[in-house]
């Protein structure tokens, strides 16, 4: 993963030199996701556990969640970082032996990318994803002896590799669309990992621009075995609201 994060700071330096003449622009954008989330996890030997959870069981037991993306832009390049973090409890579904439980997840996901203009409406680039978790389980478990609770908790912290891609489309006026989709992991860090956004915008000023739309996330990672075994195959997803700062 060095040597892809090493890439990303030769592209930017490269993009530097050669856009010195031009003035750089950057949009700083901090925006609220109201998820879904639905997956599956494992830890240890503990049996997986399925998790169903709609935004009002999320905003329930959130402790606390931040969410910025930064851009800075010139020319034909654009450089990007995009922050997301959660500190949440989620209910555990019945299911594979399990009666009743919780799930604690502290999850952090950064993404640098470096975008390339390659129409006028097309953006083509390739980006690094860190993803950190921290997941607990607090289950109790049908044995042939009756109900026992058992927990775990694991943190794991990987690196995945992404290709994206951005549509920017102005209408009338003020107003545009913008689509972004990712794909990434490829086995390197996750077994696959992918992103879809699509945003519909207005800019109310030189300043200052709003947009909501809709963003899924998808993660499928698992590594260990054994007491080990750490398993995170999770889908989020749902609406978002944008609040952005031209400079």
């Amino acid at each position: 993963m060095k040597y892809l994060l090493s890439l990303l700071v030769m592209i930017s330096c490269t993009v530097c030199r050669a856009q010195e003449k031009e003035k750089w622009r950057f949009l700083l954008e901090p925006y609220a996701m109201f998820p879904n989330m639905q997956g599956t996890t494992g830890l240890g030997n503990l049996p997986d556990a399925s998790v169903d959870e709609d935004p009002s069981d999320i905003f329930s037991n959130l402790k606390i969640g931040a969410m910025l993306y930064a851009e800075a832009k010139k020319g034909k390049w654009s450089i990007s970082s995009d922050l997301l973090y959660m500190d949440l409890n989620m209910d555990i579904t019945s299911k594979n032996g399990i009666i009743s439980g919780e799930s604690d997840a502290k999850q952090l996901g950064w993404e640098l990318a470096v975008l390339r203009k390659v129409l006028p409406w097309l953006e083509a680039g390739i980006g690094a994803q860190l993803n950190s978790i921290e997941s607990g389980l607090d289950i109790v478990v049908n044995t042939a002896g009756g109900p026992s609770p058992q927990s775990k908790k694991i943190t794991e912290t990987w690196v995945d590799p992404t290709i994206i891609a951005r549509l920017t489309y102005p209408l009338e006026k003020k107003w545009n669309v913008l689509f972004r989709g990712n794909v990434g992991g490829f086995g390197i860090g996750s077994d696959f990992s992918w992103q879809i956004q699509l945003y519909g915008g207005y800019r109310f000023s030189p300043l200052f621009q709003i947009s909501a739309g809709y963003r899924a996330i998808g993660l499928d990672y698992e590594t260990g075995s054994g007491n080990d075994r750490f398993l995170y195959d999770m889908v989020s997803f749902g609406p978002v609201v944008r609040f952005g700062f031209n400079f």
